[in-house]
């Protein structure tokens, strides 16, 4: 587990642009059960999460089809919430970063850690507005 000195401007990266924190396996349930779209990313210490994930993330709100809502879990801190996103996120196997789309409470567009990394922000935007512009 990492302190919370270190994740707190990582965390920041995402909720001062809107993203809600959830800490808790029922937070997640929470989270999914609400009717319309919802993003969730797993946040991560690791510098593509960094240079890429977040970036990407955060650029990928300014289309103008978004998710109704979004919402982020920190991987290697918030155990128990990371443990029931990934668990709606089988078949694919527990990456961080990682982002997935859900549509009421179904996952409808994942990108996994080998998606991300190594890939350039904006490129990590438009694969998450393309689905934004299919599912939102």
């Amino acid at each position: 587990m990492y302190p919370a000195e270190l994740v707190k401007p990582m965390r920041e990266d995402l909720t001062k642009v809107g993203f809600e924190e959830l800490y808790t396996a029922a937070d997640v349930e929470s989270a999914l059960a609400k009717d319309g779209t919802t993003l969730v990313v797993v946040n991560s210490v690791c510098g593509c999460a960094a240079a890429n994930a977040r970036p990407g993330a955060r650029m990928s709100l300014q289309n103008a089809k978004r998710p109704d809502h979004i919402v982020t879990v920190f991987a290697g801190v918030d155990k128990e919430a990371v443990d029931a996103a990934r668990a709606h996120m089988v078949p694919f196997p527990p990456s961080s970063p990682s982002m997935a789309l859900f549509k009421d409470g179904e996952l409808v567009h994942m990108l996994e850690r080998h998606h991300i990394e190594g890939r350039p922000a904006e490129m990590i935007a438009e694969n998450l507005t393309d689905a934004y512009n299919e599912y939102c």
